[in-house]
């Protein structure tokens, strides 16, 4: 399965961010997934797994847990392979930084000039 695969899905995604923010055990994914998307912990069980076998998540027993955390390799996969886009995408961000700092200006000139006007 490919890393863009494993983010299609949204409740893979969802559970991503939710371990973004720290460990989380099982039991607390699943009822927030359960809550969000109206899926069985047995179906949130299979992306967890999913997300285990592709790179994208850690599991580690705490007692009768299982405490899980994302794993930077899955993350890094996808952002290796999207990086090829990168030349595509950077000389239409940097076109758009140049407007925006040329709109910034204009408006600053505009306001020093209205401020002189005034005086």
């Amino acid at each position: 399965m490919h890393a863009l695969d494993v983010l299609g899905d949204p409740v893979r995604r969802r559970i991503l961010e939710l371990l973004a923010v720290g460990e989380t055990s099982a039991g607390e994914i699943a009822a927030a997934i359960g809550a969000e998307f109206g899926i069985s912990q047995p179906a949130v069980s299979q992306h967890l797994r999913v997300l285990r076998e592709q790179g994208f998540a850690t599991v580690r027993p705490e007692g009768p847990r299982r405490v899980y955390a994302v794993d930077a390799a899955g993350p890094r996969a996808a952002r290796e392979w999207l990086s090829a886009f990168d030349a595509f995408w950077a000389p239409r961000l940097d076109a758009l930084d140049t407007e925006l700092a040329r709109g910034r200006r204009q408006r600053r000139l505009a306001a020093e000039h209205d401020t002189t006007k005034e005086q």
